[in-house]
């Protein structure tokens, strides 16, 4: 697993900066808070800094009133780079992370031990902080590739995505959904930039990645290749919409990435998961936190995909139970029923 870095040593230099003048900053009035996200050339890693910066608010901050953090007093959230959401909930399992983005087809799986986690011990203390947005399939090859539909796929050299990532399962069903399996095709499971660089160079003939759009290594791609995005569509698409509930048609828009149209494919849903052994009074906090009108700001501000993360939109489509903790924030917040 590898952690954000910046965030982390920034999280550290705080203490010393914080003790150099005379502010105590012990174990017992500051907690730091692993938020595990998935690769950073996706849209997590942006996104889940955002918000680790939104719900933080470490000792000696100036208060929220007088311009300063409006986290959670003592609170030190940090944004951790991972595989993705498989490997999220094992992490959430074994206490390695507080908090994680997760797919929600991915969530309900891990949660109920079925799906890609048949056979493996289920995750009952998953629970939902919010529902965040959506995450599109993409499908991206060279534009003078040929590749104009899922089933050229067969015999190509295509990027599944990391082991352990939301995009390889959903990419193997949107693969089974046409008649393919890996057998069909010679498979590579490299993160989006190793792929990208990969699609540029001729190694490989396409890539799946599912993230809410623009991703940023596939805008980066986009700069100096020439690419294109093969839709999801049709009959054979609509009828993978019918047997897996937790698939949306979407479409990715025009000038989304450079010189590439409007293209229609399938999107499930990002959430902020949490585990059931988290106090409902620090979830209760770091929901309201997030929902801060100061955090408003900051998505809408600094991610396309930010300005899609709202309130209204918390309780959507919800696989898995919610928190006790974000449950009584929303009821207090007139979301939920009293």
């Amino acid at each position: 697993m590898r952690f954000c870095r910046a965030r982390l040593v920034t999280g550290i230099l705080l203490v010393f900066v914080l003790a150099a003048a005379g502010v105590p900053a012990s174990a017992q009035d500051m907690r730091f808070f692993r938020i595990g996200t998935g690769d950073t050339g996706g849209t997590y890693y942006p996104i889940g800094g955002l918000i680790a910066n939104a719900i933080s608010a470490p000792p000696g901050s100036r208060p929220c009133e007088l311009g300063g953090a409006c986290g959670v007093k003592g609170l030190v959230a940090v944004a951790v780079a991972t595989h993705g959401s498989v490997s999220n909930i094992r992490d959430l399992q074994n206490g390695r992370l507080e908090a994680a983005f997760l797919q929600s087809d991915v969530a309900f799986w891990g949660y109920s031990g079925t799906g890609i986690f048949n056979g493996q011990p289920p995750a009952p203390e998953l629970r939902v902080i919010a529902y965040l947005y959506p995450e599109t399939v993409h499908l991206v090859v060279r534009r003078d590739s040929g590749i104009s539909g899922i089933p050229d796929l067969k015999g190509k050299k295509v990027s599944l995505n990391e082991i352990a990532s939301g995009t390889l399962a959903d990419a193997r069903l949107v693969l089974g959904a046409f008649g393919l399996t890996e057998r069909d095709i010679t498979p590579f499971y490299l993160r989006p930039s190793v792929a990208g660089a990969k699609l540029a160079a001729g190694e490989i003939d396409a890539f799946f990645f599912v993230g809410g759009a623009p991703v940023e290594a596939i805008a980066a791609l986009a700069e100096t290749t020439a690419i294109a995005l093969v839709p999801i569509a049709g009959a054979t698409a609509e009828r993978a919409l019918t047997r897996y509930s937790f698939f949306s048609f979407d479409e990715i828009p025009a000038g989304t990435y450079p010189g590439v149209g409007a293209t229609a494919t399938m999107s499930v849903g990002a959430m902020l998961v949490t585990s059931a052994a988290q106090s409902e009074e620090l979830i209760f906090d770091i929901t309201a936190a997030l929902w801060n009108a100061n955090t408003r700001k900051q998505l809408d501000r600094v991610h396309t995909k930010g300005r899609l993360i709202r309130a209204e939109n918390a309780l959507k489509g919800l696989a898995i139970p919610l928190h006790p903790g974000a449950e009584r924030y929303y009821r207090k917040a007139g979301l939920l029923a009293q």
